[in-house]
């Protein structure tokens, strides 16, 4: 279960709780706006947190492949190009002893990592230009 489904999961049953409280219907839409408002909020900062995190990855990484080592630039392609190299021949069974499941996983994150931190970063950037602008507060000039 994702983070997204959990928190749409935790409104779910207070938005169906109002739909059996006996008011008005417009109370009851009022009502489920209300949570509806503050379910979007929380989705929102679990949103920028998920970017704010795949920021600091994002920098990391630049950081390395511009870094001034060669070892600093390149440690984390030949990591991930030395386990390829060693899920095929274990594939073609040219191996002496079989990879063990945590190379897999390994492969898979390593792989994985890059392909779908990749997507996520896309993924939130849309997000980002095209929720609302948040009001600003004129209270505050005075």
């Amino acid at each position: 279960m994702n983070v997204f489904s959990f928190i749409s999961n935790i409104f779910e049953p207070a938005v169906k709780l109002i739909d059996e409280v006996h008011t008005s219907t417009e109370e009851k839409l009022q009502l489920q706006s209300q949570i509806k408002a503050v379910e979007n909020e929380l989705l929102a900062k679990v949103i920028d947190y998920e970017n704010q995190l795949l920021k600091s990855k994002t920098d990391i990484i630049t950081a390395e492949a511009t870094g001034q080592s060669w070892m600093q630039r390149n440690w984390r392609p030949i990591t991930m190009l030395t386990f390829l190299a060693l899920v095929v021949f274990d594939s073609f069974g040219w191996l002496p002893n079989p990879l063990a499941k945590e190379a897999w996983t390994l492969l898979q994150i390593g792989l994985g990592g890059y392909v779908a931190g990749r997507s996520a970063e896309k993924m939130t950037q849309q997000y980002l230009k095209a929720r609302p602008a948040e009001p600003k507060n004129d209270a505050a000039k005075g």
